[in-house]
């Protein structure tokens, strides 16, 4: 089947359900649930109706009703989970802030990652929806960055732009305008970077020199002005070089992989 869906089904059928399709699709359970979370710190999240999805990879979301980021996660590595219902009065009440029905079994899900060690335990007293959905997806995907993220991007791995370089600071305020990104080089010399998402045309490279003359006039010392982008107009790169400018290949998609790993390891430090 492509698609199986309980709506409200009881925790008996729901869990012979699970045991046989976790893992093997795409789960997807709205409901009421709490949850315990122990690893490189521990947790706990009192009762309420959240979102619960799990891959055929392993990888566990527990979702609030807004907000786009899970409350609880586990990537896709080496998961083992076990299912079973059980009895109310097995369930630590310290953990549901004591509201719970002991009159129904629950739903407990437990997912445990083997490195590092890390448990999940998700209880449901209530499941309002359940989807089991076999999924097939092949389409390649493609990252993208703006122009605030290729910023970002520089800040976090200085190296996109050269060995050695260090930002200073971002959005510095120059007499034309603001310097989207300014630091030193490996030789002490002040850099100027001037990030354009698309192809970079005429007027980038002027803007660019605007900056770096503006700041040639108070500083007694070298200044570089760099423009970062994917590519340049035709015709651009003589302009460059008669103004004594750079330029520098910055891909959008590599600065988007770069920040998708940092908020990555970001969110996992912070569980």
């Amino acid at each position: 089947m492509k698609v199986e869906i309980l709506k409200d089904p009881d925790v008996k059928s729901l869990t012979e359900i699970l045991e046989r399709t976790i893992k093997r699709r795409t789960i997807l359970i709205s409901g009421n649930c709490w949850i315990s979370y122990w690893g490189r710190a521990s947790s706990k999240l009192k009762p309420g109706e959240r979102i619960v999805i799990i891959k055929k990879d392993g990888a566990l979301l527990v979702h609030r009703p807004i907000g786009y980021e899970p409350v609880n996660w586990m990537p896709g590595d080496e998961i083992i989970y076990h299912v079973e219902s059980e009895p109310q009065q097995s369930v630590d009440e310290q953990s549901t802030g004591g509201h719970i029905n002991f009159e129904e079994p629950v739903l407990s899900i437990r997912a445990v990652r083997l490195k590092p060690r890390e448990t999940i335990k998700i209880f449901f007293d209530k499941v309002y929806l359940f989807a089991a959905l076999n999924l097939v997806d092949k389409g390649e995907f493609s990252l993208y960055a703006s122009e605030e993220d290729m910023q970002e991007a520089i800040l976090a791995n200085p190296s996109l732009i050269e060995p050695g370089f260090q930002p200073i600071t971002y959005e510095k305020r120059v007499e034309p305008g603001f310097v989207d990104v300014f630091g030193i080089d490996r030789d002490g010399r002040l850099v100027v970077i001037e990030i354009k998402r698309r192809t970079a045309g005429r007027e980038a490279v002027l803007q660019l020199s605007r900056y770096v003359s503006s700041l040639k006039g108070k500083v007694n010392r070298d200044v570089r002005g760099i423009l970062a982008a994917p590519r340049i107009a035709r015709g651009v790169q003589k302009l460059l070089v008669s103004l004594g400018l750079e330029f520098k290949s910055l891909d959008p998609k590599r600065c988007a992989e770069i920040l998708n790993k940092k908020r990555a390891r970001s969110l996992e430090e912070f569980y």
